[in-house]
């Protein structure tokens, strides 16, 4: 039995089951604030602020604590960086003997179009660096992301200036209603589960 199968086990034990945690992907630091791949932090912002408390700098990530119906949502925002965000994942599923089927990733993604959004309770990386270092460092891809759709209007060859890009005004206008539509679908998923939410917001 690996470490994970133990954390797992132990968290059942625990009747961790109203526990969440909820991760929202991205880099920290100024020059990132507004850029596409900082979707993740949009959405958990959204959500921390509309609880009204603060985020607390902890390990590897700042750190909000927010309750909803029941169910308290663990909301991190890794300060990793996107390359490591596994490190993050990895220690607050611990430190909080959260099971895995209650960890929700927020990413951007290239391949939905700006505007759409869609939840998946696993798969493959598709090529985001931050699901990829979270696969790796969990040694499992069984876990659920809700992805962020920011389009894919660049040359080959020029996706990370893409995605370190920073949205247009036309593209925030778009952008900010699926932010809160996004924040709802979080919600959803901590109350009554991924596969009724996919049916509602996919």
């Amino acid at each position: 039995m690996n470490l994970f199968q133990n954390l797992f086990k132990r968290a059942e034990s625990e009747d961790t089951s109203m526990k969440y945690l909820i991760v929202g992907l991205g880099n920290i630091g100024s020059e990132y604030v507004g850029t596409r791949h900082n979707c993740g932090f949009l959405v958990i912002d959204t959500l921390v602020k509309e609880a009204g408390v603060p985020y607390v700098l902890d390990r590897h990530a700042y750190r909000a604590e927010v309750k909803h119906k029941g169910r308290t949502l663990i909301i991190i925002r890794p300060t990793t960086y996107m390359n490591l965000s596994g490190k993050a994942v990895q220690y607050w599923l611990q430190k909080e003997k959260i099971a895995l089927e209650n960890l929700l990733v927020i990413v951007d993604d290239i391949a939905l179009p700006l505007g759409k959004m869609r939840m998946k309770k696993q798969g493959s990386g598709g090529g985001h660096n931050g699901l990829g270092n979270i696969e790796e460092t969990l040694h499992t891809n069984n876990y659920c992301r809700l992805r962020i759709g920011v389009g894919n209007n660049f040359g080959q060859g020029h996706q990370i200036d893409y995605v370190l890009g920073h949205f247009s005004e036309e593209e925030q206008a778009t952008l900010e209603p699926v932010i809160q539509h996004a924040a709802e679908a979080v919600k959803s998923f901590v109350t009554i589960g991924a596969d009724r939410t996919m049916n509602m917001f996919n």
